[in-house]
């Protein structure tokens, strides 16, 4: 018979971990769940004893503290002194610079995730809305050696703290421009760890659920101030299965304070109507001590141990989704643990004045630094018991899953091409639904604000269903892996946080600019992992942008929007591509690169009306390998040709229609489809210069020898003239027509002649720049027309 288990009081650590350590203080709720915690951590076999438990929870409330002080010393210091002496007068930042009060409120939680991970042998994934607050990421990360080697070389030795404080905004400079030191404002590819830089406030709420895989766990820190200001992120409950979902916790800090000003969650009532708010809508609210690195711990064990429970309960059919959803909610005030905590201050710089300058600040910071300071001896013993990850036999916390997403490559499907006049949306339906069956064993998610029907795609709503409930229709299943809802944030969310699967989101092209902070986000993030060495390898996600602005016309302006398109022309290449398939089989051919490529977001603006097929397999094929093809040329004419550029399946058609008048007239031209305007752009950085195509290869196909252009564009025509400026090195003698805002309800055909875009003014445009009259290609009651003077149906009878 076992001996009966002493009471906590009895165990020497336990009376170590009570009496707290500095600003850490316990309070009897918080002392009440360790107890539990600790003898369901002993029950599972995780530890030997309660005694162990009790001294690593000693061991974290030295850690948080020491956390704590690195990070105040990132603000002002230049230097840090670990012996705790204090500092002088020029140990002071000139300027000093750091999102305090945030990332002080941050330490006690991510030090509990690495504690809860110690304590339980298992490495979790970690996630941070609020990326601002990384200097306590860094500071616990440098602490406890878990480092990509930048900051291993950097920050770890004996001047290594020193070292790092004196980084924290530096602003120092490579000489090629880039940032010197290896940290940032935000979480970034240094950040061990780090997925997601959670500058726009918001995205993290939308995304997390849909991030791990079952087995997995996910601990998301978020915002109070997010949780205010980004709707869709209450829908987790929604969203979530134990059958395709990784267990996710859910913490808030609640600190009460934005920038300038209290949040309403900073009130007692507005803290209590959000908790009335979510439990509405799926979620279990569950408040505790956010000042407490314990209170984290015991927390997280307790919400996952729930949301495993409610998971396994869900797929014996035992309970019906929604299942809910424990969320933390962890009450402390901005910038805990330092002077100033509480007051708006507390949120950038707490100190009155500046140390260097003022030496009653400096007698502040020495002051309220002294209660966070660890001896370096305690704090290397504490450090030591909290990792043991060699004898876990788990990956530091930098390797954790979904840092390390790396999907097999994909069993690419073969669908033939086409001839007939078919929809290009059709190609999307057949491929993507083809390589979901082919690759079973990665998770698919289609994000959908609309109509998937509308937009072409039945045979992916036929297969994969939205996920729903409460099923009303064939189309809709509890298990479906359509995340439909008319938040554009949320459904890209949904798609963005599937890096372990294969993704699409269809939307109207207007809507998609809603979509663009987070898909910029995920850009910029992806590039800067691709800048250190670590590229993204998760697989390509289209986002394609079809009822576009050109085909839209019946539903005003507010549906012509070609802004989506435009932004992501403007980012890096190698991580955005910009793809304008003008048919079923350059939309087919060009796919598989799509899905293929890691690491890349790729904008296609694809029609979803009936369209002739262009161009054949083996054309296809070359447009989707080069970017740009001759789809017509007639120099018979001897005269000098001009060159015609076309971008988009509109604009194709109506430069088909151009030519046709050209060759009927004797003119000489030559006609250039450019599907993929990127390739074509002149570099900015050596990165970017590796997807663009050479000089040779631009030569063959726009001639130097061919200076007079016009080019028809599905963008705004400065739009374009600006990022493919070279491919107009006579700008006197050519011409971009495309949309101008002009629109209203009309059909495809007045939608090109109102933006001066159909076959007409490109005719008139073609005699500009070749210093002819347009009466050469046009009647007169057709120049009439496009001048402004006529009647438009000249022009747009027998267009589509």
């Amino acid at each position: 018979m076992s001996s009966p288990i002493p009471p906590s009081a009895a165990y020497p650590e336990y009376k170590l971990w009570r009496q707290g350590y500095g600003v850490i203080q316990h309070t009897e709720t918080t002392c009440d769940r360790v107890q539990n915690l600790a003898s369901r951590l002993v029950a599972a076999g995780h530890q030997p004893d309660i005694a162990t438990v009790y001294r690593k929870l000693a061991d974290l409330d030295r850690l948080t503290s020491a956390g704590l002080w690195l990070v105040v010393h990132m603000t002002y210091a230049n230097r840090v002194d670990s012996t705790g002496a204090p500092l002088a007068a020029r140990d002071f930042k000139s300027s000093p610079e750091g999102h305090t009060g945030g990332a002080l409120n941050m330490v006690p939680a991510y030090a509990a995730y690495l504690a809860l991970n110690n304590l339980t042998g298992q490495t979790r994934s970690w996630l941070m809305g609020q990326g601002h607050c990384v200097a306590a990421i860094d500071a616990l990360n440098v602490l406890t050696g878990n480092l990509h080697p930048e900051q291993r070389e950097r920050y770890t030795g004996t001047d290594g703290l020193s070292r790092m404080v004196a980084d924290f905004y530096s602003y120092q400079q490579k000489p090629d421009g880039s940032t010197a030191a290896p940290l940032g404002s935000h979480v970034n590819p240094y950040t061990a760890g780090g997925i997601m830089e959670g500058g726009y406030l918001g995205f993290a709420e939308l995304q997390y659920a849909h991030m791990p895989l079952p087995g997995e766990s996910l601990v998301a820190f978020l915002s109070d101030g997010a949780a205010e200001e980004q709707r869709g992120s209450d829908w987790i409950p929604r969203w979530w299965r134990a059958k395709d979902c990784g267990l996710v916790t859910p913490i808030m800090i609640a600190n009460g304070r934005r920038i300038e000003q209290r949040t309403e969650l900073g009130t007692r009532e507005g803290l209590e109507r959000f908790e009335t708010h979510l439990a509405a809508r799926g979620f279990e609210p569950f408040r505790f001590d956010g000042r407490d690195p314990a209170a984290f711990v015991c927390a997280l064990a307790e919400m996952e141990h729930s949301l495993k429970d409610r998971g396994d309960r869900a797929l014996t059919g035992e309970l019906n989704y929604p299942v809910r959803i424990p969320y933390g909610i962890a009450e402390t005030v901005k910038g805990f643990g330092f002077y100033g905590a509480g007051l708006n201050p507390a949120h950038n710089l707490p100190l009155p004045d500046n140390p260097r300058l003022d030496i009653h600040a400096r007698e502040l910071f020495q002051e309220h630094a002294s209660f966070l300071w660890v001896a370096p001896n305690e704090l290397a013993q504490s450090t030591l018991r909290l990792k043991e990850h060699d004898q876990q036999g788990r990956p530091l916390e930098r390797d954790h899953p979904l840092a390390m997403r790396n999907p097999p490559d994909l069993d690419i499907p073969t669908i033939p091409s086409r001839h007939d006049r078919i929809s290009p949306m059709l190609a999307v339906d057949d491929f993507f639904r083809a390589l979901v069956t082919q690759n079973p064993n990665l998770r698919p998610r289609v994000g959908n604000p609309d109509e998937l029907a509308s937009n072409r795609l039945k045979g992916v709503l036929e297969d994969l269903k939205h996920r729903v409930n409460d099923p009303e229709s064939p189309s809709e299943s509890v298990h479906g892996q359509i995340i439909t809802v008319l938040n554009e944030e949320a459904v890209v969310s949904a798609c963005l946080a599937n890096k372990a699967g294969i993704n699409l989101v269809a939307s109207y092209e207007a809507f998609c600019v809603k979509m663009l902070g987070a898909i910029r986000q995920e850009l910029i993030f992806a590039r800067h992992q691709k800048t250190v060495g670590r590229p993204a390898r998760w697989l390509g996600l289209p986002i394609i942008a079809t009822s576009h602005t050109w085909e839209n016309g019946k539903n005003e302006q507010s549906h012509q929007d070609t802004t989506f398109c435009e932004n992501l022309l403007g980012e890096m290449n190698d991580v955005s591509r910009v793809i304008f398939p003008a048919d079923y089989n350059s939309t087919l051919a060009v796919l598989p690169s799509v899905f293929n490529e890691r690491g890349t977001i790729s904008c296609m603006v694809i029609p979803k009306r009936d369209r002739p097929c262009v161009f054949d397999s083996r054309e296809a094929e070359t447009l989707a390998r080069t970017g740009a093809l001759v789809v017509d040329e007639d120099t018979s004419g001897g005269q000098e040709p001009v060159l015609l550029i076309a971008n988009g399946a509109y604009q194709l058609s109506e430069a088909i229609r151009a030519c046709e008048r050209l060759r009927d007239t004797g003119a000489s031209f030559r006609l250039v489809y450019v599907q993929e305007p990127r390739r074509f752009r002149e570099p900015r950085d050596i990165l970017e210069a590796q997807s663009c195509v050479s000089e040779l290869a631009r030569e063959q196909l726009f001639p130097n020898r061919l200076h007079r252009r016009v080019a028809l564009t599905h963008m705004r025509p400065e739009v374009f003239r600006g990022h493919m400026h070279a491919l107009f090195p006579d700008p006197s003698h050519s011409a971009v027509l495309g949309y101008t805002n002009q629109g209203g309800t009309l059909n495809e055909a007045g939608m090109l002649f109102a933006n001066g875009c159909s076959w007409g003014h490109a005719l008139a445009a073609c005699a500009r720049v070749l210093d002819k009259p347009p009466g050469e290609w046009l009647s007169s009651a057709e120049l009439a027309a496009v001048e402004g003077r006529g009647d438009p149906s000249l022009i747009t009878r027998g267009l589509p």
